[in-house]
Parts: structure tokens; sequence; C-alpha cells
């Protein structure tokens, strides 16, 4: 079993070699990673096209859901992006926050952040900045974010917890997620668990809903609510590489066990403020 750290190192090196891929590379494989079904994209991700902000060339065909959608931004809020890519959710949380707001993108991949800060220059937004880090060690300061979203990230990060406990921390009292992401309703074969290639490509690393949904209930969080939920159908010319035609066929006929969710949460105000760990969560 592969350690946390040499989990990340297989992720951060597969996203480097996204950030340099086009977009229509990107758009025609599971997440991203590369040479696998065109159904994929419309699979696992939502059209931005129509979205206000939206930027095609920040748009590398990564995400499974809309998180800016459902994420209940105000104008002049200050909104975080855990994962933040080449950056289009951050461009469509600014087309809301406005230039009284603050967009911070944090991504861990050097090469994403280059491609990012490349995007905003080119937008002209000065109000949008991008921060080399670690999710599970933000490197910003507690209490400061009104809103925090991310899109189908917080699944290739080994240590979730510490994701939820981070947000928590820099979520200013009051403040909320909504976060689409990939879980798990049953169990998946072990050659597309163990793989890779399918870590990297947004399915193999995700966890049971059930023990998502608690971790974020163990970090304080309150009124927590799923947004939207859809199945995730991995075809047939991905389940091949990973799977004998019996495998595929046993697989096929079972209920499907991964779904794109995008789930909100509530740090709690001051006066119902709870420190997680202290008992009183």
């Amino acid at each position: 079993m592969k350690s946390e750290s040499e989990l990340k190192e297989i992720v951060k090196q597969k996203y480097s070699e996204i950030a340099l891929q086009d977009r229509n590379t990107n758009k025609s494989s599971c997440c991203g990673s590369g040479g696998c079904s065109k159904e994929v994209y419309t699979i696992m991700s939502d059209d931005y096209a129509s979205v206000e902000g939206y930027n095609a060339d920040a748009d590398l065909g990564l995400g499974c859901g809309l998180p800016t959608e459902y994420a209940k931004i105000k104008k002049g809020d200050t909104v975080i992006d855990l994962g933040s890519g080449a950056g289009n959710d951050c461009f469509v949380a600014r087309a809301v926050t406005g230039d009284a707001g603050k967009v911070i993108g944090v991504d861990f991949t050097e090469k994403m952040i280059e491609l990012a800060r490349a995007n905003a220059e080119k937008l002209k937004y000065n109000n949008v900045e991008f921060r080399l880090g670690d999710i599970d060690q933000l490197p910003i300061s507690a209490n400061v974010a009104d809103v925090i979203i991310s899109n189908c990230v917080l699944n290739l990060v080994p240590n979730k917890n510490a994701v939820f406990s981070e947000i928590y921390r820099v979520l200013k009292p009051g403040g909320h997620f909504s976060i689409s992401d990939i879980v798990l309703t049953g169990l998946l074969p072990d050659n597309i668990k163990s793989a890779a290639e399918m870590y990297a490509g947004c399915v193999a690393s995700a966890i049971q809903k059930q023990v998502y949904l608690e971790f974020i209930s163990m970090n304080g969080f309150k009124n927590i609510t799923i947004q939207k939920e859809k199945p995730i159908i991995i075809p047939n010319d991905i389940l091949k590489d990973y799977l004998s035609e019996e495998e595929i066929i046993n697989y096929n006929n079972k209920p499907t066990a991964i779904y794109s969710i995008t789930v909100y949460a509530e740090k709690p105000t001051e006066e119902n403020y709870c420190t997680p760990g202290s008992g009183c969560c």
C-alpha cells in the first residue's frame, strides 16, 4: 500500500502533465487523466459554457459538478477555491463577488499555478490570486473566507479529515462551503482501486459517502446538505484496461457505486461556535 506522500506525488505528477495538455485532450479523458472514453466528460462534468465568468482557457475539463452555482456567493465575499487548477471556478466566483470581493485559488501543482496566474493576467483580474500549497495544510490565515468551493479535488487527497479541519479553520464563523466531489456507495473492484491512473483520474481514492459526510460533521459543521447528486457510469473502454470481460459484466450488473455529489455545510456563528476536538461538536 502506498504512503500518503507517494499518493500525493502520483497526483502531482499526473496533474502537472495535464496542465501542459491542450483542453480537448483533457476533456476527452476521465477527469483529464488522458486516453479514455470521450463519453466521460459529459458524465463527470457539468457544462460551464453559459455560466457568467466562464473562461474556456481556464477550463481543463477536470470537474464533476458546478459548485459555484450552489455556493451562495455574494458581492464582496472572500472566496477560496481548493484545488483551483487553471482557475475556472475562481473566475466564475469572481463574476459574482465582483471587484469588491477577493478570490484565492490554492493548488499544489506548480504548473497549474503558473497556468492560472497567466489566465488571471490575461483577464486583468487584480482581486484573484493563486497560492501554491496543499489543501490539507492551507497557506491561508484562520477566519478569512466567507465561502469555500472545490470541484472534484478532495477525493484525490489521502487525508480528507485534515482537509475538512482546514476548511473549518479558514472559514469565518457563519461562513460556508459548497464542494463537488466523487464518493462511493458500494465497493469498487480491487483492480480499479489500486490503479494509479484511475487514482489520478478521480475515482479510485474516493471514499464511502457516509464516511465523507461523517468527516464533515466531526469537524463541527452544521446544516450539512446534499445539493446535487448524480451517478457516474464508467464506460467499458475504460474498464477494459483494469478488468476482464467477465469482471466488466459483473461490475455493470451491480448497482452504481460511484456518485458525484455537491455538498453544502456551514461553520457555526460566534454564539454557536465550537472548536473541533473540544467535545462539543
